[in-house]
């Protein structure tokens, strides 16, 4: 039974192993981020206990306009579609970003972003949260 479990395993690692280089022709995939830390330097948090909940959404930034103080309460990240965006925490961290940018967002910190270009900045985020938590909390 032992060798039977190997053969199968082996077979389904061949075939997986043939059905991927047959598709790199097909596809490409190219990791934009990936880490541990937020793009300030601080280690991401551990992740909430609950029912986890994913959130995709877009933002889009008018020209010259700035964000409110906002902060997340876990971990996100972004992928900038367009334009140029600054973004600063309390703390006078900045990180400037353009088109085909990624990031991995500040979980608890207080930043804002602003469009420092002339056209429409546009961000496709993800919330990696539990579900009835709020993805943002604005500072009052």
């Amino acid at each position: 039974m032992k060798q039977l479990l190997i053969g199968v395993c082996l077979c389904l690692g061949t075939g997986f192993l043939q059905l991927a280089h047959a598709g790199d022709k097909a596809y490409e995939f190219q990791t934009l981020a990936k880490g541990s830390h937020s793009w300030d330097g601080d280690a991401l948090p551990a992740y909430p206990s609950g029912t986890p909940e994913i959130t995709v959404g877009k933002i889009v930034i008018a020209p010259g306009a700035t964000l409110p103080f906002h902060q997340h309460p876990f971990i996100n990240a972004g992928v900038v579609l367009s334009g140029n965006l600054t973004v600063i925490t309390e703390h006078e961290k900045t990180l400037q970003l353009k088109a085909g940018d990624a990031l991995i967002e500040v979980v608890n910190t207080w930043h804002y972003g602003k469009n420092s270009g002339d056209t429409p900045v546009e961000i496709i985020v993800f919330y990696a949260g539990v579900e009835g938590m709020p993805v943002t909390h604005l500072k009052h």
